[in-house]
């Protein structure tokens, strides 16, 4: 009679395979990227800007536009996106660059305006954000 089922010797072979087979499919997972069933890593946080380099950043900016357009008016400190402070700084190294301009030249003019500017933003928030008012 036949029954269909494979002879003793080979069932050892078949159930040896399956069990390589399933030792094989457990070691793969075992070595697949930990990280690939997880949520992604959220990116890094944009870097900050200290306040010193803000100032610095924004007084240059309006005092060589200020120094190229050569007009005497200032503006709105608020519209310019200065502090009360700020605007005191832009004042002084305007006022000096405008002289510095005279004297020797555009071009020392503009190298007066970074100099002073750091020096005096750097200056105006060595000990942090200088209180006073919403405006200082």
């Amino acid at each position: 009679m036949t029954t269909g089922a494979p002879p003793p010797h080979l069932r050892c072979t078949l159930l040896r395979a399956v069990v390589a087979a399933a030792a094989l499919a457990v070691g793969a997972a075992g070595c697949a990227d930990h990280d690939a069933g997880t949520a992604p890593r959220p990116a890094p946080s944009p870097r900050t800007t200290s306040p010193q380099q803000l100032c610095t950043t924004l007084v240059t900016r309006w005092a060589q536009q200020l120094l190229a357009d050569g007009g005497s008016g200032y503006g709105d400190y608020q519209s310019m996106g200065l502090s009360n402070g700020q605007y005191e700084i832009l004042r002084a190294v305007l006022d000096a660059a405008r002289t510095e301009e005279q004297r020797n030249g555009p071009a020392s003019a503009r190298q007066l305006i970074d100099h002073q500017t750091a020096r005096r933003c750097t200056e105006r928030y060595r000990e942090g954000v200088p209180t006073g008012g919403p405006w200082q």
